[in-house]
């Protein structure tokens, strides 16, 4: 299986992350199609279907790479 690079995952996470945030101070019922598009690339790059698990193996992934992540600590930490 190919494995992302984790500077990709970091820019991946953050970013989805970011809209998330955006979108949650809106009154809106469902994602906006960025974040759906983001969460599918995450699930996809993942290999999972659950993006909170795609995140959580990205940080992973992130933090084995030795790459920062901004916004919170990496999984498992």
């Amino acid at each position: 299986m190919l494995k992302p690079h984790p500077a990709i995952l970091r820019r991946l996470v953050e970013e989805y992350e970011e809209v998330m945030h955006r979108e949650s101070r809106e009154p809106v019922s469902r994602p906006g199609r960025r974040a759906q598009d983001l969460a599918y690339t995450l699930c996809v790059t993942m290999g999972t279907r659950d993006v909170r698990r795609a995140v959580a193996e990205a940080r992973r992934q992130v933090a084995a790479g030795n790459e920062p992540m901004a916004g919170g600590a990496p999984v498992g930490a």
